[in-house]
């Protein structure tokens, strides 16, 4: 989960300034105690018309604390232009807390998320040789190395993610729009690309209703391999009840890993596959995921990394 609000910084520290640490002190103190009025008179003009008290009091009362419960540890980490980023210590969950000042020292900053170590491994790309996770000619809607082409690119733990769907007379579906089963993609396999171990498995969340969203369970019903490579494969928004493998499992090219859905924060059933150099996609960085020999537009190609808007099959299962 990240929460992020205002963030205004221009100059550049190395070492943690005298009034952030009193700043995160008071504010390590006061979200202790449950005491959110103080938290938001800390805030500077702009903070609080961006989150009223009301608001204040809501973010840290149901999401933060249940999140995360109280603070046991904050420690100062770093600094992001004049912003210090403090890693914090809570009782279920250790965050990134960014605070930013104004020459007011009142908080003009704050943006909560997973805390990410600085010696995680570094994967450019897949070197285990894949095929693609179903066995149809599916439609690449997100897809590819630009932002232009694909909007996950913007994000470190999703970037070069792939959205994939089936279209047929480049429509999604057939009929009213708000059943999954009216959509091409809802229910089809979704198979193991290769050889791997199963290290995550998310079940149990619900099937939104087409154009709905659950933003807080993201990925929805899930599944995470690992490659002999120790490469991170993760499939997202799977159909409610669908997934047949477990945690620790061993599966093999082409096995059955689930169905694919609408579950999670998605508008309409789709597979959300990426490549990670980490299991948790929190503090993930992705990487560029290529396939061995497919068929891209009728043609087939070797090592590819398909973008949006082609069309792609397995030469053969």
């Amino acid at each position: 989960m990240i929460i992020s609000f205002l963030y205004f910084g221009v100059l550049t520290a190395q070492e943690e300034v005298q009034r952030y640490q009193e700043v995160a002190k008071d504010f390590n103190l006061h979200y202790n105690n449950a005491d959110y009025q103080s938290i938001f008179n800390m805030f500077g003009p702009e903070m609080k018309a961006a989150l009223p008290l009301e608001k204040t009091v809501t973010l840290f009362t149901d999401q933060v604390f249940i999140m995360g419960g109280k603070i046991k540890s904050m420690e100062f980490s770093k600094t992001r232009q004049s912003a210090h980023i403090y890693k914090t210590t809570f009782e279920k969950v250790v965050l990134d807390v960014v605070l930013s000042l104004d020459n007011e020292n009142n908080i003009n900053g704050l943006f909560l998320q997973p805390h990410k170590p600085d010696n995680l491994p570094v994967l450019e790309r897949n070197i285990t040789s894949m095929i693609l996770p179903f066995k149809e000619e599916w439609f690449v809607f997100w897809g590819g190395t630009e932002v232009e082409k694909n909007y996950h690119v913007a994000y470190d733990n999703q970037k070069y993610a792939y959205d994939i769907m089936i279209l047929k007379d480049g429509s999604s579906h057939k009929g009213d729009h708000k059943v999954n089963a009216n959509y091409y993609v809802f229910g089809k396999d979704i198979i193991a690309p290769c050889d791997a171990k199963v290290v995550q498995v998310i079940t149990g969340v619900k099937d939104n209703i087409p154009g709905e969203l659950n933003p807080a369970q993201l990925t929805g019903n899930t599944v995470v391999l690992e490659t002999a490579n120790k490469e991170f494969l993760l499939f997202a928004h799977l159909q409610e009840k669908s997934v047949v493998v477990t945690e620790g499992q061993e599966v093999k090219q082409g096995d059955l890993l689930g169905k694919c859905g609408n579950s999670g924060n998605t508008t309409e059933p789709h597979l959300h596959l990426s490549l990670q150099n980490v299991q948790d996609m929190g503090i993930a960085t992705g990487g560029k995921l290529y396939f061995e020999k497919i068929m891209v537009n009728g043609e087939m190609k070797e090592d590819y990394l398909p973008e949006k808007n082609d069309r792609i099959k397995n030469i053969k299962l």
